[in-house]
């Protein structure tokens, strides 16, 4: 959440069911990622836990401050496991949407990001995917809840003009900040490819599962566009920018333009890391699809934003966040 007199320096994001609030101000202690943003950036944070389907924890913290807009992250998000439970994903990610929503309403905050996702586009009809791909036919209950969330946004801005949001499409977003202490750390079996391969490398896994190795692409093995996390922070920075523009509900790609395999990710990251990285082919997981990758034109012309870091900087990165902290921040590395 960007707080109206801080909004060169300040912002809130929600991680899964987290709500985080960044602002200059003397508070304690905090997680140990956040600590080490707060050395980063030499100053302190403001740090409340809080679930989203606690709207009424939600409405305290918006009678607490004042805000200029919300960057809404939180939700579950792996496809595989909404195919296994998909109740819970669709309680937890519209639900907790929906309260986030009517909180913002009730206390005048009428700018909205929104972390969507290329999933709502399910099985392409053409690559690469421009925005104007239709979108709907989800392969899996996670694609489906960002799709319904997409529609209630847009709904929202149309039936009150003065709303205005950036919904941006995620494809794969990788990587870590080049430091090595800021990275993905995942609870638990992680989800998304990258770095389960890096959990691999390190030894933290005996294998990885290359879930299908008969779709058509060129090895058999699903493609995707990687997207270096430093590159998918500098867009969300851009939309902020881009609310001021009062233009109501806009969409963007975020993405690279150029799809990778799974066994070509494996390839880079065994460059990256030096280490061979032990896999073997698992059947295909429903909801899956053969290829995915973007045209992000649109948000450079719109957004003047432009992906950046190309897949060997996206592996080194994450190499180096992997390599320095083998089991995440839990291991007490001091940066």
């Amino acid at each position: 959440i960007v707080k109206k007199t801080l909004l060169s320096k300040s912002h809130c994001i929600t991680k899964s069911l987290r709500y985080i609030l960044h602002t200059v101000s003397p508070y304690g202690d905090v997680p140990e990622s956040l600590r080490r943003i707060e050395k980063f950036l030499n100053t302190p944070i403001e740090f409340h836990e809080l679930d989203l389907l606690d709207k009424t924890g939600l409405e305290k913290i918006f009678k607490k401050h004042s805000f200029y807009a919300v960057m809404h992250f939180a939700g579950l998000k792996a496809v595989g496991e909404s195919v296994e439970q998909p109740l819970r994903y669709y309680r937890v990610n519209l639900t907790g949407t929906i309260n986030l929503l009517e909180v913002m309403q009730s206390h005048g905050v009428r700018n909205l990001v929104f972390s969507s996702s290329a999933t709502v586009y399910g099985d392409p009809q053409k690559l690469p995917i421009d925005e104007q791909h239709p979108v709907g036919g989800c392969t899996n209950p996670y694609g489906k809840t960002k799709y319904f969330i997409e529609e209630m946004i847009k709904d929202q801005c149309t039936a009150e003009k003065d709303w205005n949001a950036v919904l941006l499409r995620y494809f794969n977003p990788i990587g870590a900040h080049i430091s090595g202490q800021i990275g993905e750390d995942p609870q638990g079996i992680p989800n998304n490819l990258l770095p389960y391969v890096a959990q691999v490398a390190i030894g933290r896994r005996k294998h990885l599962n290359v879930f299908g190795n008969n779709y058509s692409t060129p090895d058999g093995t699903g493609v995707r566009d990687y997207i270096h996390v430093v590159d998918l922070a500098k867009g969300h920075i851009a939309a902020v920018g881009k609310l001021k523009d009062n233009r109501g509900c806009k969409v963007y790609n975020l993405g690279t333009g150029t799809g990778y395999s799974v066994l070509q990710m494996v390839n880079a990251m065994e460059k990256a890391s030096g280490r061979k990285i032990a896999y073997q082919i698992a059947p295909r997981r429903s909801g899956d699809v053969a290829s995915c990758y973007a045209d992000p034109t649109l948000a450079e012309k719109e957004l003047s934003w432009k992906a950046e870091y190309d897949l060997e900087r996206m592996c080194e990165d994450l190499w180096r966040w992997q390599s320095q902290n083998p089991t995440g921040f839990s291991n007490g590395t001091q940066p």
